[in-house]
């Protein structure tokens, strides 16, 4: 299949020579031409690389290296008709895992980007701090503005943010999802804040939250399914405000989302909307698919369906 493109960010691998041979071997045997490489940068995680793709004409975007790296090469393909292939590296894969692309076999996964289906999935937008006007639009992402960030799996703001921003990246390439749990451990005690939210346009009423997360779908490492009645194409947002007092109610919190419960628990409020804003006193970091961005006070998620083309197994 001439017109693949890589996106690679170099530094997640060892040896990159390698995982490049591995590509091309398997481009090979699936009966395509090798694809072409584009590293991303410090400065460019990418974005401007999957820009470069498209105007070389790509039939094809791959991401490998990571959550990130599929994060910026979506928030480009979006829109477009052109499909995202989806190679693993990194910590997570969420993406992958929640549409059943392979995590662990690079090989496999090149051959499903080149040969599979395609499937139109949902996408979230994250605007930061938004506009009146941002907050009016129906559309708000539609010129990419600098204040929004694309999610496939989820985005969040409070202890979720804090755990992220503070896992240490060289414990995440040692121990993987063991280095959230660490940085979780750290961030337990750390004061709530004032939340108000709006659903549809719905307002609730104000709440003292230790986190909110706003996902398109649920599953994470290890098949936990954090908000287990999302899926990636249904058009809708899940919503979990987590309002946790004490560590007892932590614990309770863990407790229904690791038993895979549906029902709200102690101190977990799980909803739908396709709009949600939420207003926190004082501002908190937000994070988008694990990548943590600046504090804010005012959030809005909003859902854009059947947005992006991915490859899966046929």
């Amino acid at each position: 299949m001439p017109g693949a493109f890589v996106i690679v960010n170099p530094i997640k691998f060892d040896d990159l020579d390698a995982v490049r041979r591995e590509v091309c071997d398997a481009a090979h045997a699936a009966g395509a031409e090798a694809p072409t490489f584009i590293e991303t940068s410090e400065d460019d995680p990418g974005f401007g690389q999957t820009r470069e793709a498209l105007e070389h004409g790509a039939d094809l975007v791959c991401a490998l290296g990571g959550d990130g790296t599929v994060r910026a090469v979506a928030q480009v393909l979006a829109g477009t008709d052109t499909p995202l292939g989806l190679l693993p590296g990194g910590t997570g894969n969420l993406l992958a895992r929640n549409v059943g692309a392979p995590v662990d076999d690079l090989g496999d996964a090149v051959r499903i980007a080149l040969t599979g289906c395609e499937r139109r999935i949902d996408a979230g937008w994250l605007l930061l701090d938004p506009t009146s006007e941002q907050l009016a639009a129906p559309t708000p992402a539609a010129d990419r503005p600098d204040n929004a960030h694309l999610f496939t799996v989820m985005a969040g703001l409070g202890f979720d943010a804090a755990i992220m921003d503070d896992a240490p990246e060289g414990l995440k390439n040692t121990v993987g999802w063991a280095a959230y749990v660490v940085s979780g451990s750290k961030n337990l005690r750390a004061d709530g804040f004032k939340l108000t939210a709006s659903l549809d346009g719905m307002p609730s009423e104000p709440v003292t939250a230790r986190t909110v997360l706003v996902g398109n779908c649920g599953t994470l490492t290890g098949g936990l399914e954090l908000l287990p009645e999302a899926v990636i194409d249904d058009g809708l947002l899940d919503v979990a405000t987590i309002t946790p007092e004490s560590l007892a109610q932590w614990v309770g919190v863990a407790s229904t989302v690791l038993r895979g419960k549906t029902d709200d628990g102690p101190s977990i409020e799980r909803r739908q909307a396709r709009d949600v804003v939420v207003e926190v006193e004082p501002a908190q970091r937000v994070e988008v698919d694990g990548d943590v961005l600046e504090e804010a006070s005012r959030v809005r998620f909003v859902l854009e369906p059947g947005v992006l083309v991915v490859r899966v197994s046929s």
